[in-house]
């Protein structure tokens, strides 16, 4: 006996899909079966995962996204919309970062994280929202209206990191930010959860491991270990499901236990 998420007959608008955590989800999301819409300003890699997700029996389409520009945003999930059909799901995952003390902040530092990690998430949430809401205040009785949204915080949002102050405050404004919308849009089957990765070995700091620095850090963790990005697909398809109506405003630590 088994008990599969089947996600067939809905669209996935992911952010930050070029690479690392985004490219996994939208992989995850498309072997559920739903239609996967690829966002990101790097275009020819987002072009090569939709190819890997079609190779793969998936669906996919690519749109050309910058989070940190208003127009950006409107036109991308507009494209997305009709290209593929309303969008059910939306994967908020689109972040950067910098390591530096909070003495050596410049603002064009602060601006660079926050711009993309709290304005930049906000604003595709919400224009993501208006449309979910429209369509659940125009809907006939019993027709299904509800939408998913996960915005992909951090445990630094929870717990505060020496040398990345900002990004640990930028991810604790997501946090605060997906219980401000699941407050305001549950009553319309709009959930909106938060997931909150620890340590994960991606691309952009594969090296980092490898270094007397990295290594202290994981001898730092419980089960000193870093994560995959496979370890956050039960999560994040347990947020997504048709069947998660009662998850709203949820806010799951994915961190092999750091945050304890």
């Amino acid at each position: 006996m088994s008990y599969p998420i089947d996600l067939e007959g809905r669209v996935a608008l992911v952010t930050g899909a070029s690479s690392g955590l985004g490219a996994q989800f939208a992989r995850t999301l498309a072997k559920a079966g739903a239609g996967v819409v690829l966002a990101g300003r790097r275009v020819e890699r987002l072009k090569t995962l939709r190819a890997e997700i079609e190779g793969a029996g998936g669906d996919a389409h690519v749109v050309q996204l910058d989070v940190t520009d208003l127009d950006s945003i409107k036109s991308a999930v507009a494209h997305a919309e009709t290209e593929m059909g309303t969008i059910d799901i939306l994967v908020n995952n689109s972040g950067v970062s910098t390591t530096q003390k909070l003495t050596d902040v410049s603002s064009d530092d602060y601006d660079f994280v926050m711009d993309t990690n709290v304005r930049g998430a906000f604003f595709v949430a919400q224009e993501v929202g208006k449309r979910m809401l429209a369509r659940a205040r125009g809907a006939a009785p019993g027709t299904f209206t509800g939408g998913r949204i996960v915005n992909i915080a951090s445990m630094a949002g929870l717990r505060v990191l020496s040398q990345i102050g900002v990004y640990s405050m930028s991810k604790a404004a997501v946090i605060h930010m997906t219980r401000a919308m699941a407050l305001e849009w549950g009553k319309y089957g709009i959930n909106v959860n938060a997931i909150c990765p620890g340590y994960i070995d991606t691309e952009i700091n594969h090296h980092h491991w490898d270094t007397e620095q990295g290594r202290k850090l994981i001898e730092l963790l419980p089960r000193k270990r870093v994560g995959q990005p496979q370890d956050l697909d039960t999560a994040l398809l347990m947020l997504c499901a048709n069947e998660s109506h009662f998850i709203n405003g949820a806010v799951l630590q994915a961190d092999d236990g750091f945050g304890v």
